[in-house]
């Protein structure tokens, strides 16, 4: 027997009882209803799955009953029952938010067809409402691990802007969470069941990346052998993210300020211009002042963009929230490699949060994942960081005493050494290895004077 409630709404009773009896021998749980008001009663005292309803009813018609319908419960899948003669009321229902119709004479396999599509239908709608309620908790503000003052008055700050249309800067130093952010903004936003689209400014060429943002026509360039839509058009309805604005050449700059003033653009090699319908978001790690200053920056861009300024700390500000953090990345890391590794070493903590993370928190992140997945037992220690600690240098640890940031660097030294061998001394990869931008890589590269 099937658990599926299948509502029929029909005034002619012969035709009801018949579609009715059939639909319980089939084991589905039929409940019929002789006109509108009747059905209606029945959604709101009961969960209805399936209704079928007639379109020509006296009193409330068809029509009339799937708009209240839908207003009720509006995961109810609709099949309208029409006469052939008026298939266009079917339609104009489908148009409408039904899901199918059927017409008379009725052919019960197709009934039965129609109400196993709906129902799978349902389901899967239910999953993505699921799903969606899941990224949302993923990527909202209560999702984001911060008990410091400086963090928690950031994302309060934040949280405020998010309720608005306003464009929003988010400021700090790589690997300080500003994407995290930009994406708690949009799922706490209006534009929460659109899109959020985002884009490295950093990552393109500026010719490329011209055609990222705002899309060509075919033809506009070599290569360019079919019309493409751009990210603003990506984003319409919901958010776009301009991650490193500070590398925005400066033509660019000059395009994406038009966007803020007059919502509108063109694709490159296209004349007809189009609605920008996306709230911006924009990250830079950069010194957008001083390069206004050094005129690297358009002036009028700047203050377009700095309408809501949120600095994120970097993770040596907000060392209070490092055991969280860590807490959090265990659980996490644990879960995803299956590892049962319920705690880290008082050792191995006192380590972590004395460390001044130059890679902020992607570095902690990419660490305590490193130990849980290393880890030889339930708790990872000292003897589980990354590129194999073993006896050796658990003996050493001896000769830092007082000193454990240095002990750290000498373990980040030898984890990125093994990293370069592996990959031929190619940096990029080798980044890659370790969870580090090539930006942090390169700086720890001339810090260490490799």
């Amino acid at each position: 027997m099937t658990d599926v409630r299948v509502l029929i709404v029909d005034d002619e009773a012969g035709q009801r009882e018949s579609l009715g009896g059939f639909l319980l021998k089939r084991g589905y749980d039929a409940v019929l209803a002789a006109d509108g008001e009747t059905a209606l009663r029945i959604i709101h005292e009961s969960v209805v799955d399936v209704m079928l309803t007639d379109v020509r009813m006296p009193g409330m018609d068809g029509a009339e009953l799937l708009a209240r319908a839908k207003a009720a419960n509006p995961l109810l899948e609709v099949i309208v029952i029409t006469a052939f003669g008026t298939i266009a009321d079917a339609v104009e229902a489908m148009r409408r938010g039904a899901s199918g119709y059927i017409t008379k004479p009725i052919d019960l396999d197709d009934i039965e067809l129609q109400i196993q599509r709906a129902v799978e239908r349902r389901r899967l709608f239910s999953e993505v409402r699921v799903l969606r309620r899941q990224v949302a908790a993923t990527h909202s503000f209560a999702g984001i691990v911060a008990a410091s003052p400086a963090m928690t008055e950031a994302l309060d700050l934040a949280s405020r802007a998010a309720a608005t249309d306003a464009t929003v800067l988010i400021r700090g130093e790589s690997g300080t969470g500003k994407e995290l952010v930009a994406r708690a903004v949009h799922h706490a936003s209006p534009r929460r069941d659109g899109p959020f689209v985002a884009v490295n400014c950093a990552a393109f060429a500026a010719t490329l990346l011209e055609s990222e943002l705002f899309g060509h026509e075919k033809g506009a360039f070599t290569g360019a052998d079919k019309q493409r839509a751009g990210r603003f058009e990506a984003a319409a309805g919901g958010t776009l993210f301009l991650d490193e604005i500070g590398d925005l050449p400066p033509p660019l700059q000059v395009k994406l300020l038009r966007v803020l003033q007059e919502k509108t653009f063109e694709r490159v090699g296209s004349n007809q211009t189009l609605t920008a319908d996306a709230r911006i978001v924009v990250a830079t790690h950069r010194d957008l002042e001083q390069m206004v200053a050094d005129g690297a920056f358009r002036q009028d861009l700047y203050y377009r963009l700095d309408v809501v300024n949120i600095r994120l700390p970097a993770l040596r500000e907000r060392r209070a929230d490092i055991p969280a953090l860590i807490e959090h990345f265990r659980l996490k890391a644990a879960a995803q490699y299956g590892k049962s590794v319920d705690s880290i070493s008082r050792e191995a903590m006192d380590l972590l949060v004395k460390h001044d993370y130059p890679g902020n928190v992607r570095e902690l992140e990419n660490l305590v994942t490193r130990m849980v997945v290393l880890a030889r037992g339930p708790a990872a220690t000292l003897a589980d960081l990354p590129g194999g600690t073993g006896g050796h240098d658990t003996r050493r640890l001896d000769d830092f005493r007082g000193d454990l940031p240095r002990f750290v660097e000498e373990i980040e030294k030898r984890v990125v050494r093994e990293a370069l061998d592996a990959a031929a001394g190619n940096r990029s990869q080798a980044a890659r290895a370790v969870g580090l931008t090539e930006r942090n890589l390169r700086y720890k590269l001339q810090k260490w004077g490799w």
